[in-house]
């Protein structure tokens, strides 16, 4: 069991117990002569798999793609107007990677990329990849304390990013770490505040102080280099780490979780094959951001695997620009939060769009609503829309639905567990609790990452010595090996001693034709220890007041349920992959209602 701490409570109930079962007809009895035990079936399950795992690198994968279809779209970035076919993709790609290693970048050297979805963001990705350098990848919103723990926690050498990005100036943030680069040559920084970095790589064909500009890095490849790259990927090997993701970082500082050529290529395989890329070419639309492994795994990761084609409608997203880039590139697919699909239908003029290419979609990132899921089947025309889950910790997908899975099963779960990979529920001992019952979600297999970078307690803290990654999720596993979620260990609402899981009232409250969006959480009570305070966000020229929101649940859901607080709010703080800052909302909300002095 992880050691991470837990609050000193019975989150679930007694794992076992002793029942009797009718049987042809007749009941058996109990005696204190003879009893009987039935069959309690563990909440286990492991995915068979009609698919092997795959031993190649990432390099060695998408040249396979470029003998088999060079001319066909790899990558459609509509907001720069950059299309660039398998061939093309290769050969500037080899280019940055040349350049790369002109510049010094070795295998095991971490790289950051630090910018919105753009080509060069992919171009780097794979670039590191085939010369064995490790792709740091950092979330674009980070402020200049965040960017700086991320470049010292890794000890990145050389920096790819944006000139600037909406309000962020990536340059003067930077350079506000780095003085020194108004006085050194490009590639020679010395940093007393980042003293790893020694390169900083603007994007685009921009001259900044003390830094090269992505074209110029291209340029300077050679023949010579370029034979290099083919002799390093040569010595590659797949268990090699290729890739670090920051985690959320929303109970301190972020952790990197590292993660291998094995790792990711794989969870795009499975990912795929599930989907049924392999059956027919998969145009898949991109709006969620590259730096986190659902756009860079499912989406982009997609291509050396499936020869896929992605889209990336803009650089950060833009509901409108996703259903035009549906529309235009005629996507089959489609990627998103459910907040992200929550704001595509309610675009104005959703209906002008031309959306009849759909066919199937991924959604990830957070609970998924059913109100929201039958408007993504029936609106956005998804029939095949899929649940996934997972963490940057497993690659990151462990569950996803089938396309065929029943609506209703779809909905109420997150899916089944992936190829190759095993899934059990365990109570606060470890110990594996019946089908039905709740308890921690632990996952194992090929997608488990190596480890937190160079940070053992925190690893041994996630994953036990038998290779089970702890989620922190509360969940159950029904007969059909499918798992419903209840919430995280940390969201849990313990109320006057019931335990309350937030997205069961948020399920139900999407049932109110008023209600667009909803997200629950605790705040600290003297008496109860929490109250439940609901915030919802409404449809356009809808209504609703708190008594209304009461009067709704009175009768429907249990007393103890039913929110003490109901706030109405026009958006949610939101991480730049759609997620809702859930701590944000809560100190917020304790501020307002004048809580501090409560004890939780």
């Amino acid at each position: 069991m992880s050691s991470v701490t837990r609050r000193s409570f019975a989150l679930f109930p007694t794992p076992f117990r002793l029942q009797t079962s009718n049987c042809s007809g007749f009941s058996r009895k109990l005696s204190v002569f003879h009893t009987q035990r039935s069959y309690i079936r563990p909440s286990y399950e492991c995915s068979k798999s009609a698919h092997a795992l795959n031993g190649s690198t990432i390099g060695a994968m998408l040249q396979q793609q470029v003998e088999r279809q060079p001319d066909r779209d790899m990558l459609v970035c509509r907001e720069d107007n950059v299309r660039l076919t398998y061939q093309a993709f290769k050969e500037k790609m080899d280019d940055l990677a040349a350049g790369l290693i002109a510049l010094g970048v070795k295998p095991g050297d971490r790289v950051g990329i630090w910018s919105p979805n753009r080509s060069e963001w992919v171009l780097t990705q794979f670039a590191t990849a085939a010369i064995g350098a490790i792709l740091v990848t950092i979330n674009p919103a980070y402020r200049v304390h965040e960017l700086e723990y991320a470049l010292n926690k890794v000890g990145v050498t050389t920096l790819i990013m944006a000139e600037s990005f909406k309000t962020q100036d990536y340059y003067n943030m930077v350079f506000e770490l780095c003085p020194e680069l108004s006085t050194c040559s490009p590639g020679k920084l010395k940093s007393q505040r980042l003293p790893t970095l020694q390169t900083v790589v603007v994007m685009g064909d921009t001259k900044k102080q003390g830094s090269f500009s992505f074209d110029d890095v291209c340029r300077l490849s050679t023949k010579e280099l370029r034979l290099e790259i083919e002799n390093v990927e040569k010595k590659l090997n797949f268990d090699q780490p290729i890739n670090i993701q920051f985690t959320s970082g929303t109970t301190g500082n972020p952790k990197a979780a590292t993660l291998t050529h094995h790792n990711i290529l794989n969870n795009a395989s499975f990912v795929g094959h599930r989907m049924g890329y392999d059956q027919e070419h998969a145009t898949i639309c991109i709006p969620v951001p590259l730096y986190h492994c659902f756009g860079m795994v499912c989406g982009v990761m997609t291509t050396p695997v499936f020869g896929s084609t992605c889209v990336l409608p803009s650089k950060a997203f833009n509901p409108v620009a996703s259903l035009e880039a549906v529309q235009a590139e005629r996507c089959n697919t489609l990627y998103g939060t459910p907040t992200m699909f929550i704001d595509m239908l309610h675009v104005p003029n959703f209906d002008t769009y031309d959306k009849s290419s759909l066919e199937k979609g991924i959604m990830a990132g957070a609970p998924c609503p059913v109100e929201v899921m039958k408007d993504v089947i029936s609106k956005l025309n998804i029939p095949k829309a899929c649940v996934a889950y997972g963490s940057t910790e497993t690659s990151p997908v462990s569950f996803l639905s089938f396309p065929d899975t029943p609506l209703e099963k779809r909905c109420d779960s997150i899916g089944y567990v992936l190829d190759h990979t095993e899934a059990k529920i365990v109570d606060e001992s470890g110990h594996v609790v019946p089908r039905g019952e709740n308890g921690e979600l632990c996952t194992r297999g090929y997608s488990t990452m190596l480890g937190y970078w160079e940070d053992k307690a925190k690893t041994d803290a996630a994953i036990s010595p038998t290779r089970w990654y702890h989620s922190g999720d509360i969940g159950s596993m029904d007969e059909d090996g499918y798992v419903k979620l209840n919430g995280r260990m940390k969201d849990m609402i313990i109320r006057g001693g019931e335990n309350i899981y937030p997205v069961e009232i948020e399920q139900f409250l999407h049932t109110h034709p008023s209600v667009e969006d909803v997200q629950v959480v605790g705040l600290p009570d003297k008496r109860m220890g929490e109250e439940i305070c609901a915030s919802i966000k409404l449809k356009d020229g809808m209504t609703l007041t708190e008594q209304e929101v009461k009067d709704f649940c009175k009768g429907e859901i249990s007393h103890f349920k039913i929110p003490r607080y109901v706030v109405f709010a026009d958006q949610f703080p939101l991480t730049v992959t759609g997620k809702v800052l859930k701590y944000q909302m809560r100190a917020e909300l304790i501020q307002q209602f004048s809580l501090e002095n409560e004890n939780a």
